[in-house]
């Protein structure tokens, strides 16, 4: 198995699941595009930039879905966002080991307007009942565009979020934030400070993400099989408590590091020795370094 990072959405399916598992839906032979791009004359693709299907994984049966983050970065409009909740609500009907969600999107697809923002929160909606009827919901993020906006908050409503190094997950994209607020506030050309801000490393720190992966498509596959036993060993659906738990965090993470603009700095007021020396450590590592000093959760 490749990177993950270089992969494109079917070679990670393809890659990730057991070998010739995988089986998908509504393929770019239906020409299934979206309704909007073609009266902007803007690109279409004939898969609106998902792949669906299902497949397994170490044998166990799922559900999956890869967005490709070379169409439109991976931007969702209302086919794209129809095909994620049409997979949800499938796995509530079929039952699966648990659904996963491969995310590589700069969230809503800013042609489409209103219908991407609908589209999203119905793809939250569906992975809430999802989770309710006790199928796991596993997100990885390790592509080049990362996963923002509206995408990201669907990322935060998983059960499990598996990140590698190269990953970004966020709110709001560099992009957008040098847009609002200025490039004095946040140059999104400084690479090294995007990474700092919202790369898997951090977003482990903080506990946003629930395991730091090397950029290996086994290494995502590993992770994913173990996380679903797991997961089927506990509470999948969302709870209240869980609910009080993150909102500590948050509370707690805003109090200590509210007045922060460099993440260096809140690894140092997490405790780390020597911050400056986290970028360069393998994922491995990493791990064992932040393990003592990782917020996570309670």
């Amino acid at each position: 198995m490749g990177s993950y990072l270089e992969a494109n959405a079917r070679e990670r399916l393809r890659q990730l699941l057991d070998a010739d598992s995988f089986t998908e839906f509504l393929p770019p032979q239906r020409r299934l595009i979206s309704p909007h791009l073609a009266q902007l004359d803007a690109p279409v693709s004939f898969d609106d930039g998902v792949a669906i299907g299902s497949g397994r994984l170490r044998g166990k049966a799922v559900l999956a879905a890869s967005q490709e983050g070379g169409f439109m970065g991976g931007a969702v409009g209302e086919v794209h966002g129809a095909k994620l909740v049409g997979l949800l609500r499938r796995a509530v009907q079929e039952r699966p080991d648990a659904v996963l969600l491969l995310l590589d999107s700069g969230g809503v697809r800013l042609h489409e307007a209103n219908a991407g923002l609908i589209a999203v929160s119905e793809v939250m909606r569906a992975l809430f009942d999802a989770r309710h009827a006790g199928i796991p919901v596993i997100v990885m993020i390790g592509g080049a565009t990362g996963c923002f906006g509206g995408m990201g908050i669907v990322a935060r409503c998983a059960n499990t979020v598996l990140m590698s190094e190269e990953g970004r997950l966020a709110m709001s994209g560099p992009e957008v934030i040098e847009t609002t607020h200025g490039v004095e506030e946040y140059d999104a050309r400084d690479r090294a400070l995007v990474w700092r801000t919202s790369g898997g490393k951090h977003r482990y720190l903080l506990g946003d993400c629930d395991a730091l992966l090397p950029d290996s498509i086994a290494a995502f596959a590993d992770a994913a099989a173990a996380a679903i036993d797991r997961l089927h060993a506990g509470t999948v659906a969302l709870t209240l408590e869980e609910l009080d738990a993150e909102q500590r965090l948050l509370s707690q993470r805003l109090d200590a590091y509210g007045e922060e603009t460099e993440p260096a700095d809140i690894w140092r007021g997490m405790g780390i020795a020597d911050p400056a020396a986290l970028p360069m450590l393998e994922a491995d590592a990493f791990v064992a370094a932040a393990a003592p000093h990782r917020r996570r959760a309670a």
